[in-house]
């Protein structure tokens, strides 16, 4: 395997930069720059030079080993002055050092997933991790990168291996001593991974919102003052407001934090029957966009109907509340009243919605996760056959098996059989 290098830090001037080499000709490559090789794992002050002897930097050098590094291979990692002529200055140094190569984008990480040091999904928590906006994205993201949805698929494929290998006993083994009955445990088994899979598909779409951002709508009428309202929000003049109705014709983004949450307002255009093509379209949009949002903020002025009807949870308020007698449900973009009641109204909502988030984040674990459950209550209905559908059953739940291993990239018929001799006393 080639020995890569990197800038591991953000590109760009700042106090400190990492240069990471990783592979089989790690050391050499230190040796190269400092002379020797500091201890591993211990941080060293060296005097880097070029293969000339000029004097590049003095860095802090950190060595480890293969298996106690990043990517489990020999690592090692220059922090060094993070001036952009420096950085330049060590990765030319390292260019020239037999065997080494620049590292392609993800190569680290990608290494570090081939050589088992992460597995598949907390190489996604890690991106996650990376691109957290928000507190709440950290926070998930850490549980994913800390290994708990892989712990968790650990514990099904515990489960439905035992599942298969009581099958597979009856199956090959049936002149053996081994239970002749073994459908009651099977099926407590399969059922049991069903009811946590089940738990855990419903989850995963609060969990890609925290991941990727609720949508809040303010939808109304024309004029209304939706505009202004999300200008009051944001802290900025995100839209273009103007008493002429109509002026939004687009959907209008601006992304917030609201009490560790990633969510972007939508500010839509006005919605009512038009005759002019291009607001048509705007309407048209702004009835999708609020309908497929996680919350829609609704301006009502005077006894007018809401074109859209609101959904549990829904916030209706009369808009232009500093022109109106009372200020009862109103809210006014124009001079800030009702703006911290409105904030604290869709936090508490939001929070609410994102404590059904699951632990599994994005589309491709939900799939997976899917096609195991479907797996799975195939085999049940296999197993209603009694011996005679044991193997369809194993079957199906070995296919359930495949699909769950799709989430971390582990197991293979040796655990089955593993499972088989070690339980049943039967590798004679």
């Amino acid at each position: 395997m080639d020995t890569i290098y990197a800038v591991s830090s953000a590109p760009g001037k700042a106090g400190v930069a990492v240069v990471r080499v990783s592979g089989p000709r790690a050391f050499d490559a230190c040796g190269a720059l400092c002379g020797d090789v500091p201890p591993p794992r211990f941080a060293s002050l060296r005097v880097l030079r070029d293969s000339a002897g000029g004097r590049l930097d003095q860095a802090i050098v950190l060595c480890f080993e293969a298996g106690r590094s990043f990517t489990g291979e020999d690592s090692v990692e220059f922090q060094i002055h993070g001036s952009i002529a420096v950085i330049s200055a060590v990765l030319a140094a390292l260019s020239v050092v037999d065997g080494l190569r620049p590292a392609e984008p993800g190569e680290f990480t990608r290494r570090a997933l081939e050589n088992g040091q992460l597995d598949a999904a907390q190489v996604e928590g890690l991106a996650d991790l990376i691109d957290a906006e928000t507190e709440a994205q950290r926070r998930q993201a850490l549980r994913v990168l800390s290994g708990d949805l892989g712990k968790r698929a650990e514990s099904w494929r515990v489960d439905l291996i035992r599942a298969a290998a009581l099958l597979e006993a009856t199956i090959d083994f049936a002149d053996e001593d081994v239970p002749v009955d073994v459908s009651p445990e099977v099926t407590e088994l399969v059922q049991r991974v069903r009811s946590e899979l089940s738990k855990e598909i419903a989850g995963v779409g609060v969990a890609e919102r925290i991941r990727s951002g609720f949508e809040v709508a303010i939808v109304g009428a024309p004029n209304v003052g939706k505009s202004t309202l999300l200008n009051a929000l944001a802290g900025r003049d995100a839209a273009i407001t103007s008493e002429v109705a109509g002026t939004t014709r687009d959907v209008i983004e601006v992304r917030m934090d609201l009490g560790g949450l990633p969510v972007t307002l939508l500010d839509t255009a006005g919605l009512r029957d038009t005759d002019d093509q291009v607001e048509a379209i705007g309407v048209e949009r702004a009835k999708m966009r609020a309908e497929q949002a996680d919350l829609r903020v609704f301006l009502l002025e005077g006894t007018e109907p809401a074109l859209i009807t609101p959904k549990d949870n829904d916030i209706i308020l009369r808009s232009k509340g500093d022109l109106l007698e009372d200020d009862v449900a109103s809210i006014s973009g124009l001079t800030g009243q009702g703006i911290p009641e409105l904030i604290a109204r869709m936090t508490a909502i939001l929070t609410q919605k994102s404590a059904h988030a699951g632990i599994a984040t994005r589309v491709r674990h939900r799939d997976a996760m899917q096609r195991g459950d479907a797996d799975l209550a195939a085999a049940q209905l296999h197993l209603q056959g009694g011996e005679e559908t044991a193997d369809l059953a194993a079957e199906e739940i070995r296919a359930a098996i495949r699909a769950l291993d799709s989430l971390v990239g582990r197991v293979d018929i040796e655990n089955i059989l593993d499972e088989i001799f070690a339980s049943f006393c039967l590798g004679k």
